[in-house]
């Protein structure tokens, strides 16, 4: 198949238009509250000239945008003064992801992302908007470098790829247990803490002295209502970020497509994985479900991801075998007795987790001595956690694959191979040498280029030269 030079969509000047209206959109708001007053005409008119240049700029780039496929390369052409050249052969292809937003979707647009093992911060080659059938056959057209036609006598049979899907009931037990609340708070109180500078005084006041004559029944009513639409608005939130989430393994990728308002669909080459985890989070645990996700080496954050990639939201713990054996085998593991950290170290993970408690404990109880009960209650949760920790901490080696386990908040379970390991450390402070403990830390290839770290402390002396010597092939 051949693509001859094409244009963007249309639609791409509109999306250039709102890249470039944001990136000035703060030089505009400052503009505007430095003139207001005197200068309000030459404002407007200066303003007028600027969106003006704006919408030629925007019309211009996409006039000047092309593309095709050529000898084995996606080639683009752009730039309005200087004219540039981008090459990009298909062997280096690792991954294309289609994504649409609303608009994209109300057009039946798409965007294509287009990464390669050095994309850095940023995607090789991004088309804005292209229409959706065009860009799913550029995507199969680029994903293959050769075409292979079996003879007229060979038998063909029918391969069928595995595939699964989040149901609606899991997907809002994803959203109820994604312990997002928290995020939204933090979020809600930033931006009131910026929004209270524009409220004028006399408002702010009355608001007050309003709140502070309410009955304490009534304020906690209004905290609770408050709670629960922050639970909700979590629930959404999840929701239309993995709705419709589905999980596809073909011959050397795994596809993903999750989103109701803006649809992605992501392409996982297995190559790229370099380990792969399961995290059972504070809330999710006591329930039995799971989260799995990869570490990927390479790509970029044009997609907004975290750092790991989601292989699926939320499963119950007894599925992530059959999920395992479906969708990488090579990662799939029989019960493993993982070797615990030594008796001996808990005092340590006891006093990290209790330590900050109890220096901000106790300027809270000098302070506000009618508070003294929020350290306490703080201390016995740290504790805990600290215990949590020290017991969930471990590691199990068999041949030439790793598992770990530690705790941060959530438990994680993580499974490497050697030969995806870029560096092993150990190290000692002079109480973990006189207790003959150490702290193991071991690095693989990350998003962006940049490594991946995972460390465990307080793991005992010889256990650490096991491992290191597992790496090195030290004898």
């Amino acid at each position: 198949m051949m693509f001859n030079q094409k244009r963007l969509h249309p639609a791409a000047i509109f999306f250039n238009f709102i890249r470039v209206l944001r990136e000035s959109i703060f030089a505009i708001v400052l503009g505007f509250i430095t003139f207001k007053d005197d200068s309000l005409f030459y404002f407007v008119l200066i303003t007028s000239g600027i969106l003006i240049l704006m919408i030629s700029f925007s019309i211009l780039s996409w006039y000047r945008y092309t593309y095709r496929i050529e000898d084995e390369e996606l080639r683009i052409e752009y730039g309005i003064l200087i004219r540039k050249k981008r090459y990009i052969s298909k062997n280096r292809i690792q991954s294309i992801d289609l994504t649409s937003g609303v608009i994209h979707r109300i057009f039946k647009l798409t965007r294509v992302q287009i990464e390669t093992a050095g994309s850095g911060n940023g995607a090789e080659a991004s088309l804005k908007a292209v229409k959706r059938t065009e860009g799913e056959a550029l995507r199969q057209e680029l994903k293959t470098a050769s075409t292979k036609y079996a003879d007229e006598n060979e038998e063909f049979i029918e391969q069928t790829n595995p595939s699964l899907k989040i149901t609606f009931k899991r997907l809002f037990l994803a959203g109820s247990t994604s312990g997002s609340i928290g995020v939204l708070f933090a979020l809600m109180a930033f931006g009131f803490s910026e929004l209270e500078q524009f409220i004028p005084d006399h408002y702010y006041d009355s608001t007050v002295e309003w709140a502070i004559g309410l009955s304490v029944i009534f304020i906690v009513v209004l905290v609770i209502i408050f709670l629960i639409l922050l639970w909700l608005f979590g629930i959404a939130g999840t929701m239309i970020k993995y709705g419709n989430f589905t999980i596809t393994k073909n011959d050397n990728e795994l596809f993903i497509t999750r989103g109701l308002l803006e649809k992605k669909q992501v392409t996982i080459p297995l190559k790229r994985i370099q380990a792969v985890g399961i995290q059972e989070s504070i809330i999710r645990q006591p329930l039995g479900y799971v989260t799995i996700f990869a570490e990927i080496a390479g790509g970029s954050m044009d997609k907004g991801e975290d750092f790991s990639s989601i292989l699926f939201p939320i499963m119950k713990t007894d599925e992530v075998g059959d999920f395992f054996n479906t969708f990488l085998p090579e990662y799939a593991a029989e019960n493993q007795d993982m070797i615990p950290l030594p008796k001996r170290a808990r005092k340590f993970y006891l006093l990290r987790s209790s330590l900050p408690v109890i220096i901000i404990g106790a300027g809270i109880g000098y302070f506000f001595t009618q508070f003294v009960w929020v350290p306490i209650l703080l201390l016995i949760g740290s504790l805990y956690l600290g215990v949590l920790r020290h017991k969930d901490g471990g590691f199990y080696q068999d041949g030439q694959r790793l598992t770990i386990r530690y705790r941060t908040l959530s438990k994680n379970t993580v499974t490497m191979y050697h030969k995806r390991l870029q560096a092993f450390e150990k190290s000692q402070y002079l109480v973990q040498v006189n207790q003959k403990l150490a702290t193991m830390k071991l690095s693989i290839i990350g998003k962006l280029g940049v490594g991946t770290h995972f460390k465990i402390k307080d793991l005992d002396e010889s256990r650490t030269h096991q491992i290191a010597d597992w790496y090195s092939y030290r004898k």
